[in-house]
């Protein structure tokens, strides 16, 4: 079928959004392909301003972000998808239990990269066989396109005060796709900002990563620092990250809007039980093969066991209990640098007296200066 007149593209859209539904997609619109000025702006102040941190990879492709069609100079229409992920449960609950690790919710089950992914191929699949003109390209978060402001265009909803989506029917919890396409498909009216004088979400943040309303600064955001960041996270912001060892969604969980969402949890994205309030006992006692195998199938995978026992460490020392001291005090000479200096600055925050015999002993045969720095901290 070719789409030739306004009617055949209704048709074909109305199609579109029942196969979507079919497919396990929550919601789904279409956008043109372009982001407003405004959009580019606020990006091009990210970048200007140092904002993105580690993710160089922001600043290598700001040019192909800032236009769907500099990614694609063939797209015509940007088919939006969303899967809510919302859980029954209140994340901030778990910030009160010292001895267990908070894993952002949306990290507790399988990759929602892989699940979205396999579900956009097959929404892809179904649009070409619909129309002679259709190509496709789909993305998931992992390539250079303003996804959140390409969603509030479609409808979506919109880019709320934290910098993330806000759905009225979902709230900020929504896992989001994208099916760029040659097609000319009409597109939905975008939402409107509804987030008002709230400031719930910049109150609330342990770091204070918001420079203002709408503005994140991605260095000093536990979600960040815990996933993205590389090295050693500052003296600074280790005290205020508490037990949070990947991810934050304290900035989400406020969120007024979350108490008109439908709660779903899909089985192929349910919450792993054994990731929903895990001991940090366990979790630091963790080798490259215990935690690969831990976290197979799981985005916790990707920063690797070194980032990861190092999120762990800093949430020990935050517990202030002596009863770690027992699985820390080995992890003081490990392999990894990363972990060897978390290791010393979790020890001196729960049991001072072991660190300064444990300091004595190891400090004339470290070689990292890194680590040493945390040796001659206390």
């Amino acid at each position: 079928m070719t789409l030739n007149d306004s009617s055949a593209q209704d048709r074909i859209k109305a199609a579109l959004i029942d196969e979507a539904h079919t497919l396990g997609f929550d919601d789904v619109r279409i956008a043109e392909a372009r982001v407003a000025d405004e959009v580019s702006k606020n990006f091009d102040a990210f970048i200007a301003g140092g904002h993105y941190g580690d993710m160089a990879w922001m600043a290598e492709k700001a040019d192909r972000r800032r236009s769907p069609k500099a990614l694609w100079h063939k797209v015509q229409s940007v088919i939006s998808v969303a899967v809510n992920y919302g859980s029954a449960k209140n994340p901030l609950a778990l910030l009160d239990q010292a001895d267990r690790g908070a894993i952002s919710v949306y990290a507790r089950g399988r990759d929602y990269h892989d699940v979205l992914k396999k579900r956009l191929k097959r929404l892809a699949r179904w649009l070409v066989e619909q129309s002679d003109d259709a190509d496709v390209k789909v993305f998931v978060d992992t390539a250079p396109v303003l996804e959140k402001p390409l969603a509030e265009s479609a409808g979506l909803g919109w880019q709320g005060k934290h910098t993330n989506l806000v759905s009225r029917k979902y709230g900020s919890w929504l896992f989001l796709g994208e099916v760029f396409t040659t097609l000319t498909l009409p597109p939905d009216a975008p939402e409107q900002d509804h987030c008002g004088s709230c400031s719930k979400c910049l109150d609330v943040c342990p770091t204070d990563a918001f420079i203002d309303a709408y503005r994140l600064d991605a260095r000093r955001c536990i979600s960040y620092l815990t996933i993205e960041h590389k090295g050693h996270i500052s003296n600074e912001l280790r005290p205020l990250m508490g037990n949070r060892i990947y991810g934050c969604d304290d900035c989400l969980a406020v969120c007024p809007w979350n108490k008109f969402a439908t709660v779903s949890e899909p089985t192929v994205l349910k919450s792993r039980s054994e990731l929903e309030a895990p001991q940090l006992a366990n979790l630091v006692q963790l080798d490259k093969a215990g935690f690969r195998a831990m976290f197979s199938g799981s985005p916790i995978k990707r920063i690797g066991r070194d980032r990861f026992v190092r999120n762990v460490l800093i949430a020990i020392g935050n517990s202030g209990d002596a009863d770690f001291a027992e699985q820390v005090i080995p992890l003081t000479t490990d392999e990894s640098p990363l972990v060897r200096a978390m290791a010393i600055w979790a020890l001196s925050r729960i049991s001072l007296s072991q660190a300064v015999d444990k300091r004595d002993a190891e400090m004339g045969r470290e070689s990292d200066a890194d680590v040493r720095r945390e040796w001659a901290a206390f």
